[in-house]
């Protein structure tokens, strides 16, 4: 979440901020509400410095023999003022923090400001758009043709926009997260971690999925969240912990399954493996200093288009603007991966810096060399969302007849060179 304390100091800066968001945010209730609670606090102390002046009177009255009844009585309802004081200011900033919790981070100044995804600013493509000579097929036909993924039996079984994997379709998406996670930790020096996939509400609180995306979540009965991806779990790894500045940054890699609800894209992308509510993903997420934590999202950044480019898939990357950016993060870069069948670029990774807005809410944070205390900068990004990849293979390797060209880095954990 925000700082109180910098949004107190520099209101029109934080509005300014905000405003870029193309939504309509207003921080003035929060200001009302900290007037408030300086005020209850002002009183509070003034009383507590009244009843400790009184309280000091008691022994010396009673030294001299006099009756202290009165000034007891008057102590007692000092003492239930000041309660029911402190009980105001409890409930200020219960609501002060529940405000706070609803407002996104700020963009980075770098962040170009628009209104929505259309005025996202492209940074750099990689490999060419192969023109095959035959009509490129979807993926989710190619996948059916070849007997290797059934979205009708999943139906069947689940629902929409679930799907089982059969055979080589099984092995490719197997090793996909394979590969990944060997990429990551052996040639860009991630340490892996496998995390549950139910984490309590206060861990989808403390990355920003909760309370404002609660509908898109996959709640149980007992108040347990399915992740919607495993940045969740991850990054509450070192929640309500104090990290050594030696140690920073630490680069985790996760493999996991994920669960979105998806309750606002009805209608879009609905077939295939594009919007699932069930899919794997590897997930990078880094704990950095705030000096370094926007160079450490360009390395991040570069890590995730890596899997790209040894693959060899066609890609770009799009520096997005102040409206498309997500809750919690001050910059995002999406990378897109090429889809024949759609003509057009389609998000595999964001890859995000929020700087300290996640660890102010989970409370992680770092000792520096000279003792000081101040919270780490949080990143993480897909590397990659292993459905997609997978589809793109499908469509960027599809031969004439009907076969898929297997990847040259996936063959050793496939065991084949085509899929037929």
């Amino acid at each position: 979440m925000l700082d109180l304390k910098y949004i107190r100091a520099n209101p029109e800066k934080v509005q300014e901020g905000l405003s870029k968001r193309n939504k309509d945010i207003s921080i003035a209730p929060i200001l009302e509400l900290d007037e408030k609670r300086r005020k209850l606090l002002a009183e509070v102390e003034s009383l507590k410095a009244l009843q400790n002046q009184k309280s000091k009177e008691v022994p010396k009255l009673k030294k001299e023999g006099k009756d202290v009844t009165g000034l007891m009585n008057e102590l007692k309802e000092l003492s239930d003022k000041i309660k029911e004081l402190d009980s105001k200011v409890k409930d200020v900033e219960d609501e002060i923090e529940k405000i706070l919790l609803t407002i996104p981070n700020i963009p980075h100044e770098s962040v170009p400001v628009g209104k929505d995804d259309t005025e996202n600013v492209e940074v750099r493509r990689w490999g060419e758009v192969r023109e095959p000579d035959f009509i490129i097929k979807p993926h989710w036909e190619i996948g059916v043709n070849l007997g290797i993924l059934d979205f009708e039996r999943a139906s069947k079984v689940s629902g929409s926009r679930f799907t089982f994997y059969r055979g080589l379709g099984a092995r490719l998406e197997r090793a996909l997260i394979n590969f990944m996670l060997d990429l990551h930790i052996e040639k860009h020096g991630y340490t892996e971690l496998f995390p549950p996939f139910l984490v309590a509400r206060k861990s989808m609180i403390g990355t920003g999925q909760l309370p404002k995306f609660e509908e898109d979540a996959f709640k149980t009965t007992d108040d347990y969240f399915l992740i919607p991806t495993a940045e969740v779990p991850v990054t509450n790894y070192h929640r309500e912990e104090i990290l050594k500045e030696e140690d920073l940054p630490i680069k985790y890699v996760a493999y996991s399954a994920c669960f979105r609800a998806e309750a606002g894209a009805a209608g879009k992308d609905t077939r295939g493996l594009i919007r699932q509510h069930q899919f794997n993903k590897v997930e990078l997420v880094k704990f950095a200093k705030p000096e370094d934590s926007y160079d450490e999202l360009e390395k991040l950044t570069a890590d995730a288009e890596d899997v790209l480019r040894e693959l060899g898939l066609p890609y770009r990357v799009v520096l997005l603007c102040s409206g498309d950016l997500g809750f919690s993060s001050a910059k995002t870069y999406d990378i897109e991966v090429w889809m024949p069948s759609y003509g057009r670029y389609v998000e595999i990774s964001s890859c995000s810096n929020f700087e300290s807005y996640q660890a102010r809410r989970a409370n992680i944070r770092f000792r520096r060399k000279d003792g000081k205390l101040d919270y780490v900068h949080t990143l993480n990004g897909s590397g990659l969302a292993v459905g997609r990849t997978l589809a793109a293979i499908l469509e960027n390797f599809q031969q004439k007849d009907g076969t898929v060209v297997v990847p040259e880095v996936l063959r050793r954990y496939m065991g084949t060179d085509v899929i037929k």
